[in-house]
């Protein structure tokens, strides 16, 4: 049964965060700054999950979204104007050695929602208005520029084309196929809009081409 938190004197209710700026100490002999916690938890934007909050970064600085989502939220962006967006991210070259090139596959394009009161979905679903498959592109690690935003790739995609191939996950070609041509950082903004499918139906022509 869903947890009702009107019928309920336990339900905490966290306060809003406060954004830090990095020279907040920690109360403790020795405990350094959130600016060294900061340092020690993303030393290296290259890994898997520290590459993957970059790119969200990256769409949501696209978009001029104002906060970051919660992490239980079922989708990465909320933009603006209340537009759900998704963010895939791959890369050809990882942070450990490797004898070829990763496979560029996007995944878990669909998945189970919670929330504090109902929890987890029965169910996996497609969740977001918008799905942005960002793609790492350097290929040699003498090229790889973690700082370098030209080195990123973004196909974007209406939900109901994502939906419409019943995909858990999706590889390059199946995602060229989707999306048309990929855009850098700077065009970004506005192949999402475009492809902001409450407004203006698709027409079956490739989402996003030009």
């Amino acid at each position: 049964m869903p947890f009702d938190p009107a019928v309920s004197d336990t339900w905490h209710v966290p306060a809003e965060p406060v954004p830090l700026e990095g020279d907040e100490a920690f109360r403790g002999a020795g405990a350094g700054t959130v600016l060294d916690f900061w340092r020690y938890a993303m030393p290296d934007l290259r890994t898997n999950t520290t590459r993957g909050l970059l790119a969200e970064f990256l769409v949501h600085r696209a978009v001029g979204a104002v906060e970051r989502n919660a992490e239980w939220d079922s989708f990465d962006v909320l933009a603006p104007d209340g537009l759900r967006i998704e963010v895939k991210t791959s890369a050809y070259l990882q942070s450990w050695g490797q004898a070829r090139l990763s496979d560029i596959r996007f995944s878990r394009l669909r998945g189970r929602t919670w929330t504090p009161e109902d929890g987890v979905s029965e169910a996996r679903s497609y969740n977001a208005d918008v799905y942005v498959f960002a793609l790492h592109t350097a290929r040699t690690h003498s090229d790889y520029d973690p700082l370098d935003v030209g080195q990123w790739h973004f196909h974007v995609a209406p939900r109901a084309l994502v939906e419409a191939t019943g995909q858990a996950s999706l590889g390059l070609a199946a995602v060229r196929r989707l999306c048309g041509d990929p855009v850098g950082h700077e065009g970004l903004a506005a192949r999402i809009a475009a492809c902001d499918g409450r407004s203006r139906p698709h027409d079956g022509t490739g989402a996003g081409s030009t």
